[in-house]
């Protein structure tokens, strides 16, 4: 599946974030201005946070307003499934979220 080359971004970002805190997701997001975040899932007994949740937090704290785009990295199996994510509240119903297993490979593209 093609991409674009600033999705092939976001993509490489999330697994860069996935790979190293071994996370069992890695996300990023680009905001309304270009910019990117990119997170990991974070599970610690006090706190658990999915990747693509803190992602959108982590704009959302630099001044975003708007998600225009977002990926997702994760293993095929179980294939990640996006529901009542965080995307929403910045972009809406209807923005594409990319799947990608880890090696970068785009599984599918979803919507939230």
């Amino acid at each position: 599946m093609d991409i674009s080359p600033e999705d092939a971004k976001l993509v490489t970002l999330a697994r860069t974030s996935r790979a190293r805190t071994s996370a069992r997701h890695g996300a990023a997001v680009r905001d309304q201005d270009g910019r990117t975040y990119a997170a990991s899932t974070v599970d610690l007994p006090s706190v658990k946070i999915d990747a693509l949740d803190l992602a959108v937090a982590m704009a959302v704290s630099s001044g975003a307003t708007s998600i225009e785009a977002a990926a997702l990295v994760a293993e095929r199996e179980p294939e990640p499934i996006i529901r009542g994510t965080a995307v929403r509240d910045l972009a809406g119903h209807g923005i594409s979220v990319i799947i990608a297993d880890p090696t970068g490979d785009v599984v599918r593209v979803g919507t939230t």
